[in-house]
């Protein structure tokens, strides 16, 4: 399932540190997150291989708008952006997997 754009939110098994992303393709970015392609980037410094958070938007232009504006929030508000969509912080990876091409 892919549309114009897509946010998503990483973090590491702890959930202490979290990573705000914007994307084209959510489920090869997941991926090359969670298998450290960019060996050099924030998330594999940090080991933020969970996808606790997602949304889709119709343009990239508006994910990127919408990463943006997450980017300002602080860590309370992400918290609750995060409990209200995926309460038990759970790795939605096999969620995403799951999605057609």
């Amino acid at each position: 399932m892919e549309l114009g754009g897509w946010i998503y939110i990483m973090t590491n098994y702890e959930k202490t540190t979290l990573y705000i992303g914007v994307t084209s393709d959510l489920r090869s970015r997941v991926y090359d997150h969670q298998n450290k392609i960019y060996p050099d980037s924030f998330t594999a410094k940090y080991n933020l291989i969970y996808c606790v958070y997602f949304e889709d938007f119709q343009s990239i232009e508006e994910a990127i708008n919408r990463e943006k504006q997450l980017k300002k929030w602080n860590r309370s508000k992400k918290e609750t952006l995060i409990n209200n969509f995926n309460k038990n912080w759970n790795d939605l990876t096999e969620v995403i997997n799951e999605w057609d091409e």
